[in-house]
């Protein structure tokens, strides 16, 4: 897929480093690893990606959107669920019902707040959907994608 590696602590190098420092950045790394895979995916897919690891910071309702994408007159949110390997569940099957009901209220506050700051959204591109980019890596590096779905309409 083309995706150039980092080093677990976000700094690029001319020889990727894939050392795991802790469980906890090696996480973090694999998840952006997969959300820059997934936002190429869309690009591919004709997808315009609208903004990136959007953060609610609203006291009632605090949360993230991986991606936010346009694909023609339809607004998506994107959950990414990256695995590394294939012995674990497949990463789907982390995004619970409490998950989805959440990215749904996320969505709709995201909407409000990009339609207040961008003339882009018109207000017939109002459509919004949920889905799933769910993505496994090869169990030890390069961590070279193996598998990426793409669930549409999971909320």
């Amino acid at each position: 897929m083309g995706i150039s590696a980092t080093s677990p602590i976000g700094v690029r190098s001319s020889s990727p480093t894939y050392a795991k420092p802790n469980t906890r950045a090696w996480g973090h790394w694999l998840g952006r690893y997969g959300e820059e895979a997934a936002a190429r995916y869309l690009h591919e897919a004709g997808y315009h990606v609208l903004a990136r690891n959007w953060v609610c910071r609203q006291p009632d309702l605090r949360g993230e959107l991986d991606l936010v994408a346009r694909y023609r007159r339809i607004i998506v949110a994107f959950e990414v669920k990256t695995r590394a390997g294939g012995r674990l569940a497949h990463p789907v099957q982390a995004v619970t019902e409490e998950k989805l009901a959440r990215l749904r209220q996320l969505a709709g506050v995201w909407i409000r707040d990009f339609h207040r700051n961008s003339p882009m959204l018109t207000r017939r591109s109002h459509i919004i959907r949920i889905d799933v980019i769910a993505i496994r890596t090869e169990p030890r590096p390069p961590y070279k994608i193996q598998q990426l779905d793409h669930i549409v309409g999971v909320g």
